[in-house]
């Protein structure tokens, strides 16, 4: 994402207030980038409502380098991701698509207007390799896996999409490896995991190395392609 001059960088960070948010953006500030950052806790905004993320996103002006949707759930209200299909609840898996499918796709359908056309910028989201189909060979975690995969779906498409306007634009979507947050403390288990910082850290260097040539493809957080 360094795209000429850092001091003069702006970044929009949608899940702000998030493990891997707040790490994200305090390592953006800390390169001189100006970030906004928008999340639920602290400013009120729901990615599940199309309302909400249009009045957020629409209060916003300028255009922005990168903007990255850090937002996403593994598990919701208690439940626990199904080892089974016996496990399968309806609810579940229609509440997983709207905070980690359908969030990331309102924004961009808002945001898109902030990305600049003259100039490189990325789009990116966190997905997770989970939601990769090529490399599903343990199953289960049904709708957490859905859901990343319908992402992974809408980042390819909108690619192809933004490639007709916004023709140095980057939109990727992106793994970030198992980051010890609340969001993963009930799974960790055996998986190594790294600090949120790390996390951050790996994520802006993958950043740091993606062009026009990269959009549409999804990314681990060492760089290395994760198959869709």
């Amino acid at each position: 994402m360094t795209h000429g001059d850092p001091n003069g960088e702006r970044a929009l960070l949608i899940g702000s207030s998030g493990g891997i948010g707040s790490a994200l953006q305090a390592a953006l500030t800390a390169r001189g980038t100006e970030v906004i950052g928008l999340s639920r806790r602290d400013h009120g905004l729901d990615v599940t409502a199309p309302e909400s993320v249009a009045e957020h996103i629409g209060a916003l002006d300028g255009k922005f380098d990168l903007i990255f949707v850090a937002t996403g759930a593994l598990a919701l209200q208690g439940s626990e991701p199904e080892k089974t299909l016996k496990a399968l609840e309806p609810e579940q898996f229609l509440q997983q698509m709207a905070l980690n499918a359908l969030g990331p796709a309102l924004v961009l359908k808002h945001a898109r207007r902030l990305l600049p056309r003259d100039r490189p910028a990325t789009f990116a989201a966190l997905s997770a390799r989970v939601g990769s189909i090529g490399d599903n060979r343990l199953g289960g975690w049904y709708s957490y896996r859905a859901s990343k995969a319908a992402l992974n779906q809408m980042i390819r498409s909108a690619s192809v999409e933004m490639a007709r306007t916004h023709r140095q634009l980057a939109c990727v979507a992106l793994h970030p490896g198992t980051v010890a947050t609340p969001f993963t403390a009930d799974y960790l288990g055996r998986h190594p995991s790294v600090a949120p910082e790390e996390a951050a850290q790996n994520l802006l260097t993958v950043l740091d190395g993606l062009g026009p040539e990269h959009t549409g493809r999804f990314f681990d957080w060492a760089g290395k392609e994760v198959p869709w």
